[in-house]
């Protein structure tokens, strides 16, 4: 029989490091698909010789993409950016025209499930472009391939998160709007064992779930937690609102921003389950908190290391 083929875009992400190593254990052959395929050598160990291969496909190219999902039983798309830079790299072209490229490609390469990763508080009618775009990506995945799963994931922490991991070796912690905002973050490997589990739910296709962690913290609970992992005693700083979106303004003029303007508009508003669409527990996974994964990434931030004495 031959072997089955699943492509991951965003192959070279966060995400994609538990997602890739669950499918070569399935039994599918990986395609890596992503704008740097040199940066997927780290996937090419986590299955037999020659059953991860890593492809150049920017979901905004559609014969790359085209040509990524050949013969695709299974597509998914982990791309997504959290801040734009240039006009190839911008919300909409990415999340919304390369998610319908995605869709479109797999839906005539005869692809039978397609996994689509958004993000919780997706709503075309946000004030935040994140936001809006990952709405309107899910709309374009849905009209081009109708029984495509789609998941919406809050925050998601592990090892090489990209919020912890920025938060840790701060010498201050701003408190934007107080540190208000609630999060309900979720463990990285629960992520991944929800799209496998949508993979193999004939149920799931077609639906949107909500995944989320088993609590709910606000922003200052959040780096309450960071730092008393790391020891630290960095000073946290209130930051007004208005302060933070004159911050988010000059720092679009960096490569990496430290915070944006939209990412400031994200912050006005919790990220946290409707109760309106099916949650994690629908697919049949049980979450971790997020307190027994922390303290095995975070303590490399303590002065001194994992010995450290508080």
């Amino acid at each position: 029989m031959a072997q089955k083929i699943a492509t991951v875009f965003g192959g070279t992400g966060f995400l994609a490091r538990y997602i890739v190593p669950q499918l070569t254990k399935a039994g599918y052959r990986v395609r890596v698909a992503s704008r740097h395929p040199s940066k997927a050598r780290h996937l090419l160990t986590q299955g037999e010789v020659g059953q991860v291969q890593p492809v150049y496909a920017p979901v905004q190219n559609k014969t790359a993409v085209a040509r990524a999902v050949e013969g695709a039983d299974v597509v998914i798309n982990l791309v997504g950016l959290l801040f734009e830079s240039g006009k190839g790299q911008s919300f909409e072209a990415t999340m919304v025209t390369g998610a319908a490229n995605v869709a479109a490609a797999a839906a005539k390469a005869g692809a039978s499930t397609m996994v689509q990763v958004s993000a919780l508080g997706a709503d075309q009618r946000s004030a935040s472009d994140y936001a809006r775009c990952k709405a309107l990506g899910e709309k374009a995945v849905l009209r081009a391939f109708p029984k495509a799963t789609i998941l919406r994931p809050s925050i998601v922490v592990g090892p090489e998160d990209g919020f912890f991991n920025r938060f840790g070796g701060m010498p201050v912690v701003p408190m934007i709007g107080g540190g208000t905002t609630l999060f309900q973050p979720i463990v990285v490997s629960d992520v991944a064992d929800a799209v496998m589990a949508a993979i193999g739910n004939s149920s799931a296709q077609g639906q949107t779930y909500e995944l989320a962690g088993p609590q709910t913290y606000s922003f200052k609970e959040l780096m309450d937690l960071m730092q008393s992992i790391t020891f630290s005693r960095a000073p946290q700083v209130h930051v007004p609102w208005g302060v933070a979106e004159l911050i988010g303004l000059v720092g679009k003029l960096a490569p990496v921003p430290p915070l944006t303007r939209d990412q400031v508009v994200l912050l006005r508003s919790d990220n946290v389950v409707t109760g309106s669409l099916p949650g994690i527990e629908a697919l049949g996974v049980e979450t971790a908190p997020i307190e027994s994964i922390l303290p095995t990434y975070l303590v490399r931030f303590r002065n001194g290391g994992q010995y450290a004495k508080a």
